[in-house]
Formats: structure tokens, sequence, C-alpha cells
């Protein structure tokens, strides 16, 4: 095997050319194997193994630098940086990140996982490199997707000022997570078809070689100057507009294109972008068929495409989902947001049924924000569905487009808590923490899936800014006797003894009901409390469980430092209540990737490690 002799960085210069087709096929075998039994990001990396050969063979790592956008699509980069062995623990505890890591590789030259951000990264990378005397050439990998965030043109704005070589390589597959919408889009696609101009240049340059003695030197002269002829010929160039030289559209498959475009860009003394057309997917059917699908794979037959094992029960996405649809069938005034995740986030049937009321804003969070302040200003009750990690580059338009003025739009905030597998850029952690310190903000989180179907028609109805947040993956289906009303800001008692006082949070009060039965059989009175509402804290209710217990024991899946444990911990100390308030939280540090459960264990918030620390902390009193 071809790919076998690659162990190193900079091995695949080795390689003889005729071996590069059989390297991208190996290379795609190689992934399409693994990810079928590990689940990752299938799609993105099918889409760039040429183009990422085309890089490390032109380029010499880590010396030089390539920043990848978001990073999902860097496992060909991986393995020709010499990780193949490592694939076997991808995405799991201990083992290697789905996302490109500093610490993993000096060949990975920035930690990305959110999109949109390479083009600042690596223009930071050109600045030090420039100020620090450095020679080596540094390239930024973004996708057409990415291109719609607003940091992206922040960037490109600032890049157009160089007066050194920076390359920014445009992967262009019309694709993000689900198919791309909007201006750039539909910018980029004049772009790809634009036939005229190749064929153009490609006449002119052949008529003009045919002048005696005069042709070369006329062509070579009309190169220098040819964003001009582009100009007449393709509509816009907008990058040539900005100062950024233009090169492509170039077949990002054709991988002695690449080289010798890259080869171009390389002596071009300021920002050059490469614009490459790729296929999500590429070489492997159901992938190519259905991307969104295989964005980021469960683990799948081979054969089929379908998943290895079948979800029996439903999601919080899918009941999520289906109480979109409902709700939008009785309120004509409900209108769904989302930031390129129709799928991801459960809006696709609503957006079927209600194109009109249906928004996707491509990779754009901030924009969704702010957008659906607007809506809400003109009377409509939007709802911005996204997930937890993703939500918090939306903050300040929050804080000042939303809740400054008190608007209702209603954020569901999918993939809270432990995520898992994509690690620390993906953990919907924070959330309870930067919301709660936002006046007029109010959260709920659900503790089964009828109670998010209640808190969804609650939030419908509710006057201002509210969130909910709740879990990725199997919604609940225990407590089900218990579906009291939603009242604002008041909990629920599930269970009323003494002594100890278990006061969850969402995903929680599942753990605390196992928790809260194995206390008793050790002989530990325990109540246990659904807190519903983050914000505000049931005040009320905790004032008078103080009077017939003395430990209050908080969960949540969030961090510690601004979370809802700490909030009721004040309430206590303010109210000079007798009662200890011990808060079961995540300390105050990122979370690497691998399975929820193991990393529950890791930080202390899985059952047993629970259980011992309330009767070591009853025990104390």
């Amino acid at each position: 095997m071809v790919l076998e002799r690659i162990n190193e960085p900079n091995d695949i210069k080795n390689i003889e050319k005729e071996d590069y087709d059989v390297l991208a096929e190996e290379i795609r075998k190689f992934l399409i194997n693994k990810i079928s039994i590990l689940g990752g990001h299938l799609g993105s990396n099918l889409g760039v193994v040429e183009l990422t050969m085309a890089l490390h063979l032109m380029l010499d790592l880590p010396e030089d630098k390539i920043v990848w956008d978001v990073g999902h699509q860097s496992y060909t980069h991986k393995l020709l940086t010499g990780r193949r062995e490592d694939f076997d623990k991808l995405r799991k505890y201990g083992g290697m990140s789905g996302f490109p890591k500093r610490k993993e590789s000096a060949c990975d030259a920035f930690d990305t996982g959110h999109s949109s951000t390479s083009i600042s990264a690596g223009l930071g990378l050109v600045k030090a490199r420039d100020i620090k005397g450095g020679n080596h050439t540094v390239v930024s990998v973004i996708g057409d997707g990415a291109l719609t965030g607003g940091m992206a043109y922040e960037a490109l704005n600032n890049a157009s000022r160089l007066e050194t070589n920076f390359i920014i390589v445009l992967n262009d597959n019309n694709m993000s997570i689900a198919e791309n919408v909007g201006g750039v889009s539909k910018y980029l696609r004049s772009i790809r078809t634009a036939d005229a101009y190749k064929d153009f240049k490609v006449s002119l340059e052949r008529s003009l070689l045919k002048i005696p003695k005069y042709g070369e030197s006329v062509v070579d002269k009309l190169k220098k100057y040819k964003s001009g002829i582009k100009q007449l010929v393709v509509p816009g160039m907008f990058f040539e507009d900005m100062g950024i030289t233009y090169l492509g559209p170039i077949n990002g498959h054709d991988i002695n294109a690449l080289t010798k475009v890259i080869k171009e860009a390389q002596k071009i003394e300021k920002a050059v972008l490469i614009h490459v057309n790729t296929k999500k997917g590429k070489g492997y059917i159901p992938a190519e068929r259905h991307p969104a699908r295989f964005h980021s794979a469960e683990p799948f037959e081979i054969e089929t495409g379908l998943p290895s094992v079948n979800r029996a029960k439903a999601s919080y996405t899918d009941v999520f989902s289906t109480v979109m649809t409902k709700l939008g069938a009785r309120n004509v005034d409900v209108v769904a947001i989302t930031a390129a995740m129709p799928d991801g986030t459960g809006l696709k049937r609503f957006s079927n049924m209600y194109p009109n009321r249906f928004f996707d804003v491509g990779i754009a969070e901030q924009h969704a924000v702010t957008f659906a302040a607007g809506l809400a200003a003109g009377g409509l009750r939007p709802i911005v569905a996204v997930y937890s990690s993703f939500l918090q580059r939306a903050y300040d338009q929050i804080l000042h487009d939303v809740c400054i003025q008190n608007l209702p739009v209603v954020f569901a905030i999918d993939r809270a808590g432990l995520v898992g597998s994509d690690g620390e850029t993906h953990q919907g952690i924070f959330d309870l923490s930067y919301l709660s310190s936002i006046p007029n903000m109010q959260i709920m989180a659900p503790k089964n899936k009828w109670e998010l179907s209640d808190m969804m028609k609650f939030a419908i109805q509710f006057g201002g800014p509210i969130a909910l947040r709740y879990p990725r993956g199997e919604a609940y289906e225990g407590l089900k006797e218990f579906r009291e009303p939603i009242v604002f800001g008041k909990s629920e008692l599930l269970y009323e003894e003494s002594d100890i006082a278990l006061i969850a949070v969402g995903s929680m009060v599942k753990d605390a009901e196992v928790i809260r039965h194995e206390l008793k059989d050790r002989g530990y009175p325990c109540s246990l409390i659904n807190a519903r509402f983050v914000k505000p804290i049931d005040g009320a209710l905790l004032s008078e469980l103080s009077e017939g217990h003395s430990l209050f024991v908080t969960l949540e899946e969030n961090v510690q430092s601004g979370g809802f444990g700490e909030k009721v911990r004040a309430y206590c100390y303010e109210k000079c209540l007798a009662v200890k308030v011990a808060v079961v939280a995540l300390s105050d540090e990122y979370v690497e990737h691998g399975n929820v459960e193991l990393l529950k264990r890791e930080v202390a918030i899985d059952n047993e490690s629970i259980i011992k620390r309330v009767i070591a902390e009853y025990v104390s009193l």
C-alpha cells in the first residue's frame, strides 16, 4: 500500500506522481473503513483528499502552516503527518481529536472547531511571521459555507492591505452542513459556471501565441494584467475588488492543477485566494447523495451507508421537531431560524410545512439572533434553534439586540451539557452561565420529553427573551406521572422527605432520581426537586425546604462558575438560611472528547461520584 509509506510529515514528497491517484483512493478507503466503525466527519474529509495532498506536496510541515477552518476536514492532513495508527482511537477519550490540536502535533498550526475563523488566525500567523523575520508559507483553508460568517469578511477586509504572501484556499463544495443559502452561494455559483471567462482566456492566449516574435511577450504582459480581463468577463470579481488576488476556479480533485496553482500563489506578495471546487463525500456514493447525513456520521454499514444501530427512541431534537410543527399549525406568528443546521436542530419538517416562516441564515449566529430580534419587534414569535456551543458566538447580540429591548425571542438550545466526541469546542457547558448574566433573560430546562413540549408552549406565550436547553440524544421518558403546569419561576417538588434535598437541572433530574433511590437504600432520607427554571430560581421553595433539610445538593451539567448552584448558594447566604449547599457541576476547565458517560466519571458528575460526595457532605454536617 502507498499509504503505509507515509509515517512522518512530508513523506508524501517521496511518493511517485503516478501513485498519487492510488494514494487518494487508499486514503478514501481508509477513512470510510475507520469512520464506519468509529463515527466522525466523513463527507467533508472525502471531499478534500486531493486538496490536502497538494498542500502537503507544496509545503514543508511543520515549518509552513495550514489553518483548517472548522477543522472537521483535517483527517487526511492527520494521515499525511504520520498519525495513521492513532485513528483507532479517533474521538475517543485520551485518543486523537477529530479537529486540529496544537498539543497533538506541531503540524496542527491552530486549534479550530467553529467556523469562519481561519482567515483571521492565518492573518495573525502571517503578521507574526513577518515581525519575527520568517519566510514560511501560511495557508488558511475555508469552506464556502463558512464564508457566510461575518468574521470571515472582517478578516478579508484586513488581509486586503497585506504586502506579503498569504494564501487563502476557498474550498467550494456548495455545502456547509446543509446546502448553502444566500447571496454568497449565488455569487460563487456564478463563478463556478463562468465558462465564458475560461474559454475567452484560453482562446485569447492561443491566438496571441501565433503572432510571430511578439506573441509570447504579449501573453506574459497580459497575464500580469489578467485581473483587468476578469473584471470585463466575470461579473463582480468581489475578491479582486477588495484587493485580494483571485486564482480559479480550480478542479479540487486534480492534484496536478492544484500543485501548479499553489506554486503560483506562493510567488504573490499579497493576499491571494485560490478558489477550489470539490465534491463533498467524493468517492463514496451514499455520502455523495446524502452529504448532510454524512457530515457527522454515526457508525454505519459501508455497503448501504445506513446506520449500524437503529435508534429506537426519539431524541430531544425529534421531540422539538414535532412540537415545532404543531406550534406552527396553531400560531401563524411562529417563525423559525437556524444557522445552516435545519436537520441537526430538527427544523427540517417545519421548513417543509411552513417554508415562508422558516429562515436558514447560513453560518451566521450573530445575524440569526439580531434577525430574530427584528422579527420579534415586527410582531412575530421567533424561535432560534441552535447548538449550545454555537450560541456562544452571538452573546453580544443576545445582550444588546434582544434583551435590552426585552423582545420575545425563544432560544431552543440543543446539545446542552456534555456532547462527547467533538470535544472542547462543542461541549455545551457554558450556556447557563453566560445567559444567566444577562438581564431580562429567563432560562428553563426540561426533565423529560413531555416537559420539553410543555416548556415550548410556555415559551411561545412568554412576553420576553427566554431560553430552554436540552441535551443531545435520547429523550428521557421517566417521571411521566409528574406533569404539573409550567408556572413562571416555579420548581417542581417530585419527592418530599427531609434532611437532604437534591435540586436538579434538566438532564440531571434523570440521574438525581437514581441517586435518590440509592441514598434511600443506604438509609439517607432525600427529597428530589426538578428546578425547571435556572433563572429565576424558586427562592420561595428554597426557603420552605430549608426548614426540613440541612443539605441542599444542586446538580447541573454546566460549569460551576456562574451556574445554577452558585445562584442557589448565593440566595441561601443572602436569606441566612440554615442549610449547607453542595454544588455538583463541572470545574473551571475545558472537557476533551470522549464518550459522555466516561466524561461524566472523569469530571465527577456521574451517579456514583455524586452519591459519595452527598454522603460525605451530609456526614460532615
